[in-house]
């Protein structure tokens, strides 16, 4: 498990994937720290993790990347049972908010080049 506050290589994201479970990295994303907790069995894992280094659950969401389908919409899965909020009206283990996908996004392209 990885904090990432600082650029990574696609190169080092794709040897995460192969490593653990070969197409894909989960990762917790802090939206309002803009960073990043990679490469745990569980969200919940990474969740718990950035929640000790001072993050707010209420900021945190999980997703899974796909590092062989960078440059699509594929690369990013916004898919975690983290994500399941009814208090922040994320009623699924998808995240629903349109503006949040994009935050994340905007700090996934940020992260990892």
């Amino acid at each position: 498990m990885q904090i990432i506050n600082k650029p990574i290589k696609l190169n080092d994201l794709k040897q995460m994937a192969q490593l653990k479970f070969g197409n894909l990295v989960k990762a917790v994303i802090d939206i309002d720290q803009k960073i990043i907790c990679l490469n745990a069995e569980l969200h919940a894992d990474e969740e718990a993790q950035l929640i000790r280094n001072g993050s707010k659950q209420k900021d945190l969401w999980g997703i899974n990347l796909y590092p062989e389908k960078f440059n699509s919409r594929d690369f990013i899965e916004f898919d975690s049972m983290i994500n399941l909020r009814p208090s922040q009206q994320n009623l699924s283990r998808g995240i629903e908010s349109k503006k949040t996908q994009q935050q994340i996004r905007q700090i996934i392209n940020q992260l990892i080049v």
